[in-house]
């Protein structure tokens, strides 16, 4: 036999052989007769196939490549995500278009289920697509009837502009103009011109009320805003304002195979960058293709399914033995939820890499970030993730944490107790989140000035006024600072540690 033909009767038999075995099925109990001989003994090249006695670990390629692609996914896409579903719930919830604009007449209940939202100042949102054209985002100056304090940020949630006084507008208001991408046309004067890398954009501020101003004022000070695209200009239509205040509006992600519908969506609408092709490439096999219809089959929305779920149990993993490290004081529990890239962005986006994990844990338990987060910022938020012994904070656990009387603040501090395993507000019967600046007057104060607060399943005797149920869920405390002083941004003061009471 010569050569060719040598070779055409060994690849028949090798394309019998394969023919045995089911569609996506890997040969994982036949050992393949070239893996007998080690590679680069004699009569072997040196390199080319696995070690001699090698066996695939794989039972399905088609489901085991389709899984590590979605789970790989969901990491990758957490930021889009996380801020998409805000959009999607608005629209089908809440009956909202582009343009409208939330306007919350009260602090956010449990019915905002939100990640870690703010339940003391009243929010205001809204929402826009750039394919329509460019956008006008009108803002009212700070003083006395009220001030804005919030950001701007694309279709992957990374910040395009920070408003209020420490903002753009610098506090004096003004006309933002966002432009699309690959905008050529003119930009009218008079405008502050912001450029969005993406089509989709949008907004969450919060309305903080002026010195002697209640949270009703907020809310009419929220009211001056105004949204419309530049072609209405001339004439903008009347303003739409929405009150979800008693609605409930829920925002959180999906961990199942709709996960990767919301994904689908956005990656449809968006542009692709150069650093997210590779990304893109391996969704078409789950059926995530730009321009084309959702298609997974049947293989993908299995493995897309659990690749979702897994992917939130990996990352409250991570966040139970990685996140728990990186404590604000070496002696104590906390740690500051806003956890930044090496350039005190969010981006997590270097010269030589793209960091995934750290991005999807930050955007997991956080929306809304500033662009840039100063070295001594205006505020700061600090959780709580263990007690004063280390040990993980526990559901159906009562504890206790002492709040100093003189609070390192300008403004006012406020401790939000989350449901950990949601990062959301926690439904009780009171719908109580928090305990704040403004309701120390109402509790039970220590001999000191301090005040002792509770958290957990049920309040100690007497002391209801101190206390945030959890309603025997895992609790994520977190305390925030407004108007942080210089003794806590330099870590001088130090907040006492939760404890376990029972």
């Amino acid at each position: 036999m010569d050569r060719r033909n040598f070779l055409l009767a060994s690849a028949a038999t090798a394309m019998a052989g394969a023919a045995t075995l089911s569609a996506g099925e890997a040969q994982a109990d036949t050992e393949p007769v070239a893996l007998t001989g080690a590679a680069g003994a004699r009569g072997e090249p040196l390199g080319g196939q696995p070690p001699a006695g090698a066996r695939t670990s794989m039972k399905d390629f088609d489901y085991e490549v389709k899984y590590h692609r979605a789970f790989e996914a969901v990491l990758w896409n957490m930021p889009a995500i996380a801020i998409y579903t805000f959009r999607r719930a608005a629209f089908e919830t809440l009956g909202l278009k582009d343009n409208d604009i939330i306007t919350y007449s009260k602090p956010a209940t449990p019915l905002l289920e939100a990640i870690t939202a703010n339940s003391t100042t009243p929010y205001i949102s809204a929402f826009s697509d750039l394919r329509q054209g460019p956008v006008v985002l009108e803002l009212p100056p700070a003083g006395p009837d009220g001030s804005l304090y919030g950001q701007v940020v694309d279709a992957w949630q990374f910040t395009i502009a920070d408003v209020g006084p420490s903002g753009l507008d610098k506090g004096q208001g003004g006309k933002i103009l966002f432009t699309p991408p690959g905008y050529t046309g003119t930009v009218p004067s008079g405008y502050i011109h912001v450029p969005s890398p993406n089509y989709r954009i949008a907004f969450a501020f919060r309305s903080v009320p002026a010195a002697g101003k209640t949270t009703d004022d907020a809310y009419h000070y929220a009211q001056k805003l105004r949204m419309y695209y530049l072609s209405q200009a001339g004439s903008p239509p009347r303003q739409k304002f929405v009150d979800p205040a008693n609605v409930r509006y829920p925002t959180l992600p999906f961990y199942d195979e709709r996960h990767f519908e919301d994904m689908h969506e956005i990656m449809t609408v968006e542009p692709v960058k150069e650093q997210d092709k590779v990304m893109m490439g391996m969704l078409t096999s789950l059926g995530i293709e730009k321009g084309k219809p959702f298609s997974p089959d049947d293989t993908a929305k299995r493995a897309m399914c659990q690749a979702a779920i897994d992917a939130w149990f990996y990352l409250q993993w991570w966040f139970d033995t990685e996140m728990v490290k990186r404590v604000f004081w070496p002696d104590r529990h906390y740690v500051s939820i806003l956890q930044t890239d090496q350039n005190h962005m969010f981006t997590f986006t270097y010269p030589d890499r793209i960091d995934i994990t750290e991005r999807a844990a930050e955007y997991f338990w956080c929306t809304y970030m500033p662009k840039v987060v100063a070295d001594s910022p205006a505020n700061q938020y600090l959780v709580a993730m263990s007690d004063k012994n280390g040990k993980l904070l526990e559901a159906g656990k009562l504890y206790k944490v002492d709040v100093p009387k003189d609070m390192p603040v300008k403004q006012f501090w406020a401790l939000t107790v989350y449901d950990r395993a949601t990062f959301s507000f926690i439904y009780s019967e009171s719908s109580r989140t928090t305990l704040s600046t403004y309701d120390v007057e109402k509790m039970k104060k220590n001999a000191d000035g301090s005040v002792t607060l509770y958290v957990g399943p049920t309040a100690p005797a007497g002391l209801e006024a101190n206390w945030i149920p959890t309603s025997g869920k895992r609790p994520l405390p977190t305390f925030r600072y407004y108007g942080a002083k210089d003794e806590l941004n330099q870590k001088v003061f130090k907040m006492p540690d939760f404890e376990l009471v029972g």
